[in-house]
């Protein structure tokens, strides 16, 4: 019986001991991510200086090919900027690698299936298509982000309002904020509290969130926080009014939406019906586009309706997209 007490006694201490190593190994790796958090707010502001570089020049830091040829055309920033604000876990030498992979796939298809007729203009289009397709999903990555940023700026406007009324300073809301609020929104408020945290002037942290969220209504919120400190007055008060000003606009977002949606619906039935009608004439009468395909002038004519119907619908949705 004393053996058993002591077996439970030992399996139960056991057991406190690993409970407590687990948990302190979860408070160590919180505490690390807070700490690289904070590194990482102030490797960035530190990156934005204007301070002069003597001994290494900033394009040689990185002794990449693509890097230095998208330096030279001015793309380096922006390819550098959407990637962050992309919140995609990729650096841009896994972006210049997708996109590179991708187009010599591309050219290689191109060359294999004469999809535009024409060989050489198969294989151009294919890798352009196909290599610019890792760009494109940053892209889309970065307008979701910057969409459901959007739409918790709102409530984030009002928490802040709320937690300034209850009696906390600004920067305590803001805290408040990134530790409370879920990611895309939480994620950028803790990088702003880190570097007013770390002593960045609070212009220098708000310039840093615009660059990082180039959002219409992050431009208001900045000018109303940094004119407050300039001329004074009723913080909260004029957040609570900015978060009703940005819900109407989403209603009349919406609005316009709904009206412009027949437009944007034959848009996409103009442009799609000659393709499935093709499609429908290969399977239902396969000789029928032949003799046009075997052609010289019908390749080019092929290739002419294919390029106005892409410039048809460029300009249809250009129409259709009202800016709100």
């Amino acid at each position: 019986m004393s053996g058993l007490l002591i077996f439970l006694f030992l399996s139960i201490f056991g057991a406190i001991l690993v409970a407590v190593a687990l948990g302190v190994n979860v408070m160590e790796t919180q505490r690390q991510r807070q700490v690289k958090s904070l590194l990482t707010a102030l490797a960035a502001q530190t990156e934005e200086s204007h301070a002069p570089i003597i001994l290494i020049d900033p394009n040689e830091r990185d002794g990449g090919f693509a890097r230095k040829i998208l330096a030279r055309l001015n793309l380096l920033d922006t390819f550098e900027t959407h990637l962050r604000q992309s919140g995609v876990d990729w650096n841009l030498s896994t972006l210049l690698g997708a996109m590179g992979v991708g187009a010599l796939v591309g050219f290689v298809l191109g060359y294999l299936f004469n999809v535009l007729v024409f060989p050489l203009l198969s294989e151009i289009v294919l890798a352009i298509l196909l290599g610019g397709a890792p760009y494109f999903w940053v892209s889309f990555k970065r307008r979701q982000r910057l969409g459901e940023f959007e739409e918790q700026f709102p409530e984030a406007l009002d928490f802040i309002a709320r937690a300034m009324r209850s009696g906390h300073a600004f920067s305590v809301s803001l805290e408040m904020l990134g530790d409370e609020t879920p990611d895309p929104l939480g994620r950028e408020f803790r990088t702003l509290f880190n570097e007013q945290n770390l002593g960045a002037p609070i212009e220098t942290a708000m310039g840093n969130l615009i660059k990082r969220v180039p959002l219409l209504d992050v431009r208001f919120f900045v000018s109303v926080v940094l004119l407050q400190r300039q001329t004074g007055g009723n913080l909260a008060e004029v957040l609570t009014r900015l978060a009703y000003l940005i819900r109407e606009r989403f209603r009349l977002r919406g609005q316009v939406k709904a009206v412009s949606a027949h437009g944007r619906m034959t848009a996409g039935v103009l442009t799609v019906l000659p393709i499935v009608t093709m499609l429908l004439l290969r399977v239902v009468a396969p000789g029928y586009l032949e003799s046009m395909v075997a052609d010289t002038d019908g390749k080019y004519m092929i290739v002419s309706a294919i390029v106005l119907m892409g410039i048809g619908y460029y300009i249809m949705k250009r129409i259709t997209n009202i800016e709100v």
